[in-house]
């Protein structure tokens, strides 16, 4: 069997029981790496742990609270002896116009997009010290480039992820940490199913599906990015590389 760019190293993937977050579980996976489905959604979580096999576990995780990851990040090295990889995917998006957008919504989608991020970052980083190294991998979007009508809490979070990756890229390289954010653009989820890809700008002309995705979250992950850190990788099939409507 070809050895894996992950074989050995242990990945915990927030938000990883469904849509994009279960496509990184299963690259990650199929690289051989452990990987920790961490995510609220227990029974979907639960599902693909289990038909992955053994290398694969699930832990409920609600991102937004601290002891909750200290409590997965501490399964994690009991179980598996460290985290090597951390991938910061889980996220929510609202929207509404300026003078209708609740504090509620704000509040929430700063919490688990931006907070919940941080939180990650925070908890791993003195496991991946201890051990010498790791790689965080937070998922930005292309709302984290730009801004978007109505998306007022959710271009302001990515923004923020994007921000914080540089600041943790910063302060852990010289622990051997490195930490970058991708920024999809269109991908077909349940989040994104109220928008018609055809009438975005995307010059490679189609919408994106999680698969596009992965290739991105495994070479972060791998050895193939050991001198990459503080870096903004754009997965949008170059819908940020211009303006207008198709």
């Amino acid at each position: 069997m070809t050895p894996g760019r992950l074989d050995g190293r242990v990945v915990i993937v927030t938000g990883g029981a469904r849509g994009i977050g279960a496509a990184y579980v299963r690259a990650l996976h199929a690289e051989g790496a452990r990987v920790v489905v961490a995510d609220l959604l227990e029974a979907e979580g639960r599902a693909l742990a289990a038909g992955l096999g053994e290398r694969a576990r699930f832990e409920a995780l609600d991102v937004t609270d601290a002891e909750a990851w200290e409590r997965v990040v501490s399964a994690t090295v009991q179980g598996w002896g460290g985290v090597d990889v951390l991938v910061n995917n889980a996220g929510i998006a609202n929207a509404g116009p300026l003078e209708h957008y609740t504090r509620a919504k704000w509040d929430a989608v700063i919490a688990v997009n931006l907070t919940g991020t941080f939180l990650g970052c925070q908890a791993v980083a003195p496991v991946m010290r201890a051990a010498g190294g790791g790689s965080i991998v937070n998922v930005s979007s292309v709302e984290g480039l730009r801004g978007s009508e109505g998306l007022h809490g959710y271009v302001a979070a990515k923004f923020g992820v994007r921000g914080l990756t540089k600041s943790v890229a910063v302060e852990l390289g010289s622990a051997g940490i490195r930490a970058n954010s991708v920024h999809p653009g269109w991908i077909d989820t349940a989040m994104t199913a109220r928008i018609d890809p055809s009438r975005l700008p995307i010059p490679l002309g189609r919408g994106g599906v999680p698969d596009d995705l992965t290739g991105t979250v495994v070479f972060l992950a791998s050895d193939d990015s050991a001198y990459m850190t503080g870096a903004e990788l754009v997965v949008d099939g170059g819908m940020t590389s211009g303006v207008g409507h198709r």
